[in-house]
C-alpha cells in the first residue's frame, strides 16, 4: 500500500459570514491510497482558526501518516488524537480503499436513492438585505428548517430577520436554529437569549465563546430555550474529557463535526455519552468538498436520527466535484444517476 497527501483550495461561490470573518476559500487535504492498482480516497477538513489541528506542523503530521500508512486504520487514528481531521481523512481512505465503488463508503437505503436526509438550509451572515434574499431563497426551495449564522451584524437587524420569517411561518411550519459562533459577550449573553425567545427558536448554538464553562453552564441551566454546543467540543480528545464536559456543563445539545472531533470514532464515542446523559445532538458537515460531505451523509443515514442534520453545504465551491449529492425540498439525496467527478483524481 502506497499513500500520498494532496492540498486542494476551494473557492466559494460568494464570500460567506461567520462572526469570525468572511471566508471566500476553504482549504482542504486529501489523502489518497493504492494498493493492488485499486484506489481509496480520505479527506483532511482542516478549517483554518478553528479546527483543534491548525498548527504549524499539521503538513509534516499529514507527510508522517503517509510514511506509515503501514501501520494501519486503528493505529493510525489512535497516533493522530491531537489531528482530528487526519483521523478522519485516514478512516474515510481506508474504507474509501477497501470497498468496490471508493465512494460508496455505506451501503444504504441512502445511497440507494429510496431514503433522504432532512437537512437545515443555511443562511450565512451579510448585510440584511442578502440574508432575507438568503432566507426567502430557503424557504422557496422547500427547506421545514433554517439555521442563520448571527452575531456580525445589528442584533436588532438580526431580531427583524427572524420576525420577518415568524409573520409568514409560524414555529410550527418552520424551525429556526440560529449560530452566534461564540459571538455573544459574557455579560449579555443571557438578555440576547431572552430577545430570541420571542421567535419560539429551536436552539441556539455556541452563544459565547468556548472555554467559559462556569458561565456556559450557568447559561445552560437558565436559557428560556435549548443550547447546543458546538465549538465547545473542538481539542476535547479523551473520553474521560468528554464526559466531564457534558457532565459539567448539561447542554441540551451538541452538534458534531467529525473532520473536528476524530471522524467517525471520535462522533461515535460523543453520540454514546450524550445518549447516556439524554442530550440531544446532530451532525453537521464544516465545509468539506463532496468527498468528504459524501462520507459524513453516508455515515450520518445509518445513525438514524430523525432531526434536520447539517449536511446542506455542497453547493458552495466553484470548483467542487460532481458526485451523486443533491438537494431537493429541504432534503439530500445520492441520484445514482448522477456520477462522481471523472477527472477528480487529475484534479489533485
Amino acid at each position: 500500500m502506497t499513500a500520498s497527501y494532496h492540498k486542494y483550495m476551494l473557492e466559494f461561490k460568494r464570500p460567506s459570514g461567520t462572526s469570525r470573518g468572511v471566508m471566500t476559500e476553504k482549504e482542504t487535504w486529501f489523502i489518497a491510497l493504492e494498493e493492488n492498482g485499486k484506489k481509496g480516497i480520505g479527506e483532511c477538513g482542516i478549517l483554518r482558526g478553528l479546527s483543534a489541528d491548525d498548527r504549524d506542523d499539521y503538513e509534516e503530521k499529514l507527510n508522517w501518516a503517509c510514511q506509515n500508512i503501514h501501520l494501519g486504520e486503528k493505529a493510525l487514528w489512535e497516533s493522530l488524537l491531537e489531528f482530528p481531521s487526519i483521523q478522519f481523512g485516514i478512516e474515510m481512505a481506508f474504507l474509501s480503499l477497501k470497498n468496490e465503488n471508493p465512494y460508496l463508503l455505506f451501503p444504504s437505503d441512502f445511497t440507494e436513492n429510496s431514503k433522504s436526509i432532512v437537512i437545515n438550509g443555511l443562511v450565512w451572515m451579510g448585510e440584511a438585505s442578502f440574508m432575507k434574499e438568503q432566507i426567502e431563497e430557503k424557504l422557496a426551495q422547500g427547506f421545514s428548517c433554517i439555521k442563520l449564522k448571527i452575531g456580525a451584524i445589528d442584533f436588532q437587524k438580526e431580531l427583524e430577520l427572524l420576525q420577518f420569517i415568524r409573520s409568514h411561518f409560524s414555529a410550527e411550519q418552520i424551525e429556526i436554529r440560529v449560530d452566534a459562533n461564540g459571538a455573544f459577550a459574557l455579560n449579555e449573553a443571557l438578555d440576547k437569549l431572552e430577545q430570541l425567545n420571542v421567535f419560539q427558536l429551536h436552539s441556539i448554538e455556541q452563544p459565547i465563546k468556548k472555554g467559559n464553562i462556569k458561565a456556559m453552564t450557568d447559561l445552560c441551566e437558565t436559557t428560556p430555550f435549548p443550547i447546543a454546543l458546538d465549538e465547545e467540543l473542538i481539542g476535547v480528545f479523551s473520553l474521560e474529557e468528554k464526559e466531564q464536559l457534558l457532565q459539567k456543563i448539561k447542554p441540551q445539545y451538541i452538534i458534531l463535526k467529525p473532520s473536528f472531533i476524530g471522524g467517525f470514532r471520535g462522533t461515535q464515542e460523543w453520540i454514546s455519552l450524550a445518549d447516556k446523559y439524554n442530550i440531544g445532538w446532530w451532525i453537521t458537515s464544516a465545509l468539506e468538498s463532496n468527498i468528504g460531505l459524501n462520507a459524513i451523509s453516508q455515515w450520518t443515514f445509518l445513525q438514524n436520527s430523525e432531526m434536520p442534520q447539517g449536511l446542506g453545504t455542497g453547493g458552495l465551491y466553484t470548483n467542487n466535484f460532481d458526485c451523486p449529492l443533491e438537494v431537493s425540498e429541504g432534503q439530500l439525496w445520492y441520484n445514482k444517476t448522477k456520477k462522481w467527478d471523472s477527472v477528480f483524481w487529475d484534479k489533485i
